[in-house]
């Protein structure tokens, strides 16, 4: 029984013995795994790191570039303001110079037609200037529809011109 006993015994302290040596093989196992996943995200960890680096750089650069942006919007919109006060102000000049031009053209066809008037006056009396004044010049010559159409038009506005004074003539 004693021997029987003892060698249950020894079976069973080599079965145990081997159950030892699987657990620490297991835990031997487990430990470099744990090293191995220890040494994993400690990569991991300064790879999120740097990447979070470069995300904050990226954030600082989208910001400077945001608000360069802005700045040139800013600029570009004063620029613009600008540009169109300098064409009103460019467009009521041209709008003066054409309504003196306009006035001129019709003062240039009155004194003509008093030129006129008078060189017929001479002609009736037997006088000739023809020798004395040259040709009109063809450049102030109006078609009979402008002069017509802008003097109605000058003359509405209340300008007062030397056909008055040729009428009471």
């Amino acid at each position: 029984w004693y021997k029987s006993k003892f060698a249950n015994l020894n079976e069973q302290a080599a079965r145990s013995t081997e159950a030892i040596r699987a657990s620490r093989e297991e835990i031997h196992e487990y430990r470099r795994q744990l090293q191995a996943r220890t040494i994993e995200i400690e990569g991991l960890r300064g790879a999120n790191e740097s990447l979070e680096r470069q995300i904050l750089e990226l954030e600082e650069r989208h910001s400077a570039e945001v608000a360069s942006y802005q700045d040139s919007i800013g600029q570009l919109e004063n620029d613009l303001r600008n540009t169109k006060s300098e064409m009103a102000r460019h467009l009521r000049e041209y709008q003066d110079l054409l309504n003196v031009k306009m006035a001129l053209d019709i003062e240039i066809a009155a004194y003509r037609k008093l030129l006129e008037g008078e060189e017929t006056r001479f002609s009736t009396s037997g006088l000739s200037i023809s020798g004395l004044n040259p040709p009109p010049n063809p450049a102030y010559l109006l078609p009979p529809r402008i002069l017509s159409s802008t003097t109605s038009k000058v003359s509405s506005t209340g300008l007062s011109f030397k056909k008055e004074e040729e009428e009471e003539e």
